[in-house]
């Protein structure tokens, strides 16, 4: 019999089999791997993720999660650049002010604050308690009303010291803001331009550079917690560049102060004046009639009357500020007329079509392309330099010139010296000027063209011409921002000069100073002179559309000083008021003497008196100028005379002409240029007080007749019979003429 206790141990060994060791082989191995790979990229992508919404959309979330508890938001503004002179004088700046801000919710909240809170609002900031009181009432779930906008640091610090003191003042906040200020008001507005309420800058360089000017808001969240305190999270404003320009401040006062005087005293429909530096292209000044408040640039009162203004229209009004806002040096085009004359002269000496010693005869005029084109002097010149026709502005002499170029090579020297096209200035609305093109140049069209009719031309674009013929040959493109800088003072971009190209030789920018000298000192600019400085220029004069109304604009372009300028200046004056006559360009010249009498010394430029060795010898003593020598050696006495006598009064351009029809030109609504032929310009009329040339009476003898009366028969004449009949007429009557008095008779 077996034992129990022996039984029992089998069964026990039968009911517990021996465990069996089992392995951590490698397919589990890469379950485990593989699991935690997906948990792994699981995590990467949820932080990436996460990355990305702080990134792309952290604001929103924020705002968000921040709107489930009360909370309140403002803006932080950025405060946009300033624009400095040259000088680093202040011309435009955002000026720190506060708004007051009113928590209504808060108030509700804390229902014994309301009434010191309403108390010393009203008293602080002289607001009606019951108009408070009201929005409590009609907005009680708003936690932003603002009260109260243009608040400065003292009234804000001064309510903030009462909050402190009692502390059951509440739900009352002050919001920064930036609004825009110009320290001078009127000073070169043409040039800064202003902004709207949101930063958005209109004309000058407030709208050129807008988007360096602007920065980029910040902003506040706040929340309340369980003891109601705000709880901020703050984003930073980043603030805009500042622009440092190139004009001088104190010039632009003296500009737009003899701008004010002149129209004063005598009246004009508009006065431009340009200032530039022609090494370098840097604009210096630029001013005209319409200087509005860049403060409050929407207030017409300055140049209407109550009266006016009540008739007119919101769309009356809008075309009206637009005319004011607009910058007419670099928007408005005009026919140039003899100002234009040192261009066809260098084009000539480039192309070795002429040299400094060519003569030129003068017989009053030519007949060209069925058109009896008359010069400045009726009688003539006679034989002449090259430096004599720009000192006396001979149009025949210019004809002669522009004839021997042709179509193509004067056309070519047009453009090249950046007229009919943009200068590229850094200010909005500039106008390209129109051309006549190069296949509309016929004979008549290029000799009017010559001495700077039929096109048209902006005053920035003749002054960047005319800087690169006097500065050695350098076309520099102009501009009136020297650099940007951030608001740390550091440079973020450098506007340097801007080299185009070089458009004549040194040589001929040497002959072009020296001419331009000479035209002051003795020839049709002498009022021009400056006391104490050797200055150059050209005058012109030009009549404008339409050609019967007999108006006219007269202008002065000079450099100073004369040889190796560094200042370049442009007078404009259009339809001066209550003068003997308004084809006079010493009105022009005047005006521009009397302005750079006080510019030159505000630049640092100091006089160094007349330069003797570029006079001819023989006018050293002689008062008169009644005979020129040297260069002028060959001309005979009488020619000598007429040319001399020319210096007190160079009348302007004059076509007869029975072709109306193709200039090539167009009418804008800002332009002076002609569609015909017939095109008028005066030139150099520069009567002094004395002189009875500038009679009424004498101008009045001058009438414009219908140039269709000149047949076929009248101009098909040859040119000797043509030189003929234009001297015996001279010889009735030699006297200066208004030159844009056209007529059969004058055949």
């Amino acid at each position: 019999m077996r034992n129990r206790t022996d039984i029992y141990d089998r069964r026990k060994v039968k009911s517990n089999p021996p465990i069996k060791n089992r392995k951590f082989n490698s397919r589990m191995q890469a379950k485990l791997l593989l699991v935690f790979c997906v948990i792994a990229l699981f995590l990467f992508g949820l932080m990436g993720r996460l990355v990305y919404i702080m990134q792309m959309d952290g604001d929103r979330y924020a705002k968000s999660v921040l709107s489930r508890q009360s909370y309140v938001s403002a803006i932080l503004p950025y405060q946009r650049g300033e624009i400095l002179d040259r000088n680093g004088t202040v011309l435009a700046r955002s000026e720190l002010q506060y708004r007051l801000i009113l928590d209504p919710k808060r108030l509700h909240m804390n229902p014994d604050s309301i009434e010191p809170t309403l108390k010393a609002l009203t008293e602080y900031f002289h607001l009606d308690y019951a108009e408070v009181f009201n929005i409590l009432e009609e907005r009680p779930e708003s936690q932003y009303v603002i009260l109260k906008k243009n608040l400065h640091i003292n009234m804000v610090e001064g309510f903030e010291a009462i909050m402190e003191e009692d502390d059951t003042i509440m739900g009352v906040w002050f919001d920064k803001e930036y609004v825009r200020t110009y320290p001078f008001g009127t000073l070169a507005s043409d040039i800064i331009g202003f902004t709207s309420a949101d930063n958005i800058g209109y004309y000058g360089i407030e709208e050129y550079y807008n988007d360096e000017l602007n920065g980029t808001n910040g902003r506040e969240y706040g929340y309340y917690d369980a003891t109601l305190k705000i709880e901020r999270i703050v984003k930073k404003a980043e603030n805009g560049n500042s622009i440092v320009s190139t004009i001088d401040a104190n010039v632009q006062r003296i500009i737009q102060k003899h701008i004010k005087e002149f129209n004063e005293e005598f009246g004009s429909k508009n006065i431009g004046v340009l200032l530039m530096d022609p090494n370098n292209g840097e604009i210096i000044a630029m001013a005209s009639n319409d200087e509005f408040d860049l403060n409050d640039p929407r207030n017409l009162e300055a140049f209407y009357t109550q009266e006016e203004l009540a008739g007119m229209t919101e769309e009356q009004k809008m075309e009206a500020l637009n005319e004011i806002w607009k910058n007419d040096i670099i928007s408005s085009g005009f026919e140039p007329g003899s100002t234009f004359k040192p261009i066809t002269v260098g084009a000539s000496l480039e192309e070795a079509l002429a040299t400094k010693n060519s003569t030129y005869i003068c017989d009053g005029g030519e007949y060209l392309g069925g058109s009896y084109i008359r010069c400045s002097k009726r009688s003539g010149h006679g034989e002449i330099t090259l430096e004599e026709a720009l000192m006396y502005s001979c149009n025949d002499a210019l004809m002669q010139l522009a004839n021997a170029q042709g179509r193509h090579l004067f056309y070519q020297y047009q453009t090249r010296l950046g007229l009919g096209q943009k200068t590229g200035i850094d200010l909005p609305g500039e106008a390209a000027g129109i051309l006549i093109p190069e296949n509309n140049l016929n004979v008549t069209e290029l000799a009017t063209s010559s001495f700077g009719q039929s096109f048209n031309v902006t005053m920035v674009q003749l002054a960047a011409a005319y800087s690169s013929l006097v500065n050695g040959g350098y076309y520099y493109q102009p501009h009136v921002v020297r650099k940007i800088i951030n608001e740390n003072g550091a440079t973020v971009k450098q506007h340097g000069e801007i080299l185009v190209r070089q458009t004549v030789s040194e040589e001929t920018s040497k002959f072009i100073q020296q001419a331009m000298y000479r035209t002051v000192e003795e020839g049709t600019a002498k009022t021009a002179k400056v006391p104490g400085y050797a200055v150059g220029g050209k005058t012109g004069t030009a009549q404008k559309l339409p050609r019967d109304a007999k108006t006219y604009i007269v202008s002065f372009l000079g450099a100073a000083p004369a040889i190796n300028p560094k200042v370049v200046y442009f007078v404009v004056v259009d339809e001066p008021q209550n003068v003997p006559r308004q084809a006079d360009s010493s009105i022009a010249t005047k005006l521009s003497s009397r302005i750079m009498a006080e510019v030159l010394p505000a630049l640092g430029i100091y006089p160094e008196g007349e330069i003797d060795y570029l006079l001819p010898e023989a006018t050293e003593n002689d008062d008169n100028d009644d005979t020129l020598e040297g260069d002028s050696g060959n001309q005979n006495q009488s020619n000598t005379n007429n040319a001399t006598n020319n210096d007190e009064n160079d009348n302007s351009e004059t076509i007869d002409t029975n072709n109306s029809n193709n200039s090539g030109t167009g009418n804008t609504a800002d332009s002076n240029t002609s569609n015909s032929t017939g095109t008028t310009n005066t030139d150099n009329n520069e009567e002094t007080a004395d002189n009875p040339n500038t009679s009424a009476e004498n101008e009045n003898t001058q009438e414009v007749e219908d140039t269709n009366d000149v047949t076929s028969s009248d101009t098909d004449v040859s040119n000797g019979n043509s030189s003929e009949n234009a001297n015996n007429l001279a010889e009735d009557d030699d006297e200066e003429f208004n030159a844009d008095a056209i007529g059969p008779i004058d055949e």
